[in-house]
């Protein structure tokens, strides 16, 4: 026969519904969207990327063309870099990439990252040169100059990430 100690639950102490003095248990929000992703540090990082992506493109749609062809080469990179990271950001707040199992989502963030802000690099470089003291193409590559800082901050961010997570999960 055991003398430890027994618990003994009722209606009123055990934590069940009725009861109020305990909070729940943390875990995932239930909803559609993921309010914990929308406040991390991701989530702010991608929205300032697609503000300063959306402003170099209005200052360069807005400025009067002295090459037609960087000008369009630079809004063609923002608005594909834009509407991308927009895809990144849904698929994370509406938890999409729990039933789109079939694409590593890491991965592909991460190399859209590398390959947009590439190419990001080379539109503001190429917008910078031909702005010919225009205002608004300066101040669009500007803003080309500040997105391509933050995704490059992104891919350090993810790469950083993934590295502690394998080595972590290497050690254990």
């Amino acid at each position: 026969m055991s003398h430890g100690a027994r618990v003994i639950r009722t209606g009123s102490s055990s934590g069940g519904p009725g009861s109020s003095s305990c909070p729940p248990p943390p875990g995932p929000e239930p909803g559609l969207l993921d309010g914990g992703y929308a406040r991390s540090c991701s989530a702010i990082l991608k929205v300032a990327q697609m503000i300063s992506l959306l402003i170099g493109f209005i200052c360069v749609k807005n400025s009067p063309w002295t090459n037609y062809s960087a000008s369009i080469y630079f809004e063609i990179v923002t608005m594909c870099d834009l509407i991308m990271i927009l895809v990144f950001y849904f698929v994370y707040l509406f938890r999409a990439y729990r039933m789109l199992t079939c694409i590593s989502w890491p991965l592909a963030e991460f190399l859209h990252y590398l390959i947009g802000t590439l190419l990001l690099l080379i539109a503001s470089i190429v917008a910078t040169s031909k702005s010919y003291s225009s205002a608004g193409l300066v101040a669009g590559a500007t803003f080309g100059f500040l997105a391509t800082f933050l995704c490059a901050l992104s891919i350090w961010l993810s790469y950083k990430i993934s590295c502690i997570t394998q080595s972590t999960d290497a050690a254990v």
